[in-house]
């Protein structure tokens, strides 16, 4: 059994040694506290001491760019004020030349008073003497200076009267001879350089057909086809006993033609019924558009007249369909143009001009009836109206004697319009005075409102209107028929009686899809 000292000393030692273990971890820490303190401090000072220097090195890199921007500026202020002196010095150097000068003028201007006011002075003492010696003059001549002039013209006069009027005589008649010798071969030689063909215009066209059974396809079931083709046209189809042929008669050349080529058209396709009548027409109207603008850039290249506007281009195309007398009035112009510039190079003057006044001096011709005025009016105002030169307008002026011809190319116009007008079988009267009555009788029936559209078919007999149908009514067309039956019979002068037929349709137009 253990002694109970040992064990009380054992106890008493492992206590001793738990105590004094416990004391040096103490120890033993407080000295690593103590280290890591005064390691923090160390830290944290020298962290003040870096911050202090960075702060000190950050506040002088700061001082130095201030100081660098305060003489970079200062230095800028100074070449600004530098330059400010030296426009000052400029400015105050131009305002010392500027009163230089106005002293100068101000002395040249004073100069030439006195000068002007010696030569008024010398001017008077001039004219002074001159009265002198006059009077002096008249004194000693007895005759004042107009009774002295009077004499000496009288003197002269009554010496030179009749040598003068033999002289100008003798002038007069070689100026004569000469100039009709001169006006000949000048005349002569343009007609020779631009003979023409002429033709003259019919108011027919002939379609040739492949059968006669053609024909009844054309008139249609109750004359429905054919009542469509002349209403949409404005011609009349004559299907009469001519074999294999269908004649369109209308007195407007345009309507003719669509009228022509569309029926040529229906006959090639074979589908002959109202809706495809209108989509052919409608076509044919498209073509001739097509060779109303090509016919006018042809009368341009043939005549070598360019920088025509566009719009007269197009208006010498339509001049295709119109006709003068029986003359086509575009190869009358072409005609017109070659002649004027024949005879302008034979009297030096400006060929180009010459020309241009001469295709464009019918071109009021071109312009529908609805336009009011005369062809010389309407042509003078289309050419003003798209910039044309003023001897151009003052020659399609007078080209017949309107206005007075005041310049020699308005002379050289009018001259090849009747050379032109007066070659053997080139006009007729006839045609001109039916047109005009046909567009007399078209002109009265458009007066009326509600019309959509009117020819005048059968050589003048009858006269087909179509009306509006949203403004004219079925009970309203009996009216206006008698209407313009009465104003025809006022107004107009013809032969026999002229039908008034008046049409109004109205049509459904749907697609099934």
């Amino acid at each position: 059994m253990p002694n109970p000292i040992f064990i009380g000393i054992a106890v008493v030692l492992i206590f001793i040694a738990f105590f004094a273990g416990v004391t040096y971890r103490k120890k033993v820490a407080e000295r690593e506290i103590s280290s890591a303190e005064e390691e923090a401090k160390r830290i944290i000072n020298d962290a003040i001491k870096t911050a202090e220097a960075k702060n000190r090195e950050a506040v002088f890199e700061a001082k130095e760019e201030i100081h660098k921007e305060r003489t970079e500026y200062e230095q800028e202020v100074k070449e600004r004020r530098a330059e400010l002196s030296k426009q000052e010095r400029r400015l105050q150097q131009k305002e010392e030349n500027l009163d230089k000068k106005n002293d100068t003028l101000d002395k040249k201007t004073e100069t030439l008073r006195q000068k002007i006011a010696e030569a008024e002075t010398q001017q008077a003492e001039i004219e002074l003497l001159k009265r002198q010696e006059l009077e002096t003059l008249e004194r000693i001549s007895g005759y004042t200076a107009e009774d002295a002039k009077n004499l000496l013209i009288e003197q002269v006069s009554s010496e030179v009267t009749h040598e003068m009027a033999m002289k100008v005589k003798e002038i007069e008649d070689k100026a004569k001879d000469e100039a009709d010798d001169l006006a000949r071969e000048i005349i002569a030689t343009a007609i020779q350089r631009c003979a023409a063909d002429h033709t003259s215009e019919v108011t027919v066209s002939v379609v040739p057909l492949a059968n006669d059974e053609m024909k009844g396809r054309i008139i249609g079931r109750e004359g429905r086809n054919i009542r469509t083709f002349e209403n949409l046209t404005g011609c009349d189809l004559i299907i009469d006993d001519t074999p294999e042929a269908i004649t369109i008669s209308s007195f407007d050349p345009v309507r003719r033609e669509v009228a022509r080529i569309a029926l040529e058209r229906l006959i090639v396709d074979g589908r002959i019924h109202p809706a495809h009548i209108e989509e052919m027409v409608a076509k044919a109207q498209k073509e001739v558009n097509a060779t109303i603008k090509a016919e006018g850039e042809r009368a341009t290249f043939e005549t070598n007249i360019h920088g025509l506007h566009p719009e007269i281009v197009k208006l010498l195309g339509r001049m295709k369909y119109r006709t003068s007398y029986g003359q086509n009035v575009l190869n009358h112009s072409i005609e017109v143009a070659h002649i004027s510039g024949l005879i302008a190079a034979e009297l030096g003057v400006d060929v180009v001009t010459a020309k241009r006044a001469g295709l464009l001096h019918d071109i009021g011709k071109s312009i529908d009836h609805e336009v009011e005025g005369s062809h010389v009016t309407i042509g003078a105002e289309i050419a003003r109206k798209y910039k044309e030169s003023a001897d151009v307008i003052h020659a399609i002026e007078a080209h017949h004697g309107d206005v007075e011809a005041h310049t020699v190319i308005a002379c050289i116009v009018q001259a090849a319009d009747t050379i032109s007008a007066a070659r053997p079988g080139a006009r007729r009267e006839n045609i001109e005075n039916y047109v005009k009555r046909l567009e007399k009788l078209e002109e009265i029936t458009n007066s009326f409102p509600g019309i959509a559209n009117s020819y005048a078919i059968q050589a003048g007999r009858e006269i087909r209107v179509m009306v509006d149908p949203e403004k004219v009514d079925e009970d309203s067309m009996v009216m206006l028929a008698r209407d313009i039956a009465q104003k025809i019979e006022a107004e107009l002068t013809y032969p026999g009686q002229i039908k008034v037929n008046v049409l109004r349709e109205t049509k459904a137009v749907d697609y099934a899809k």
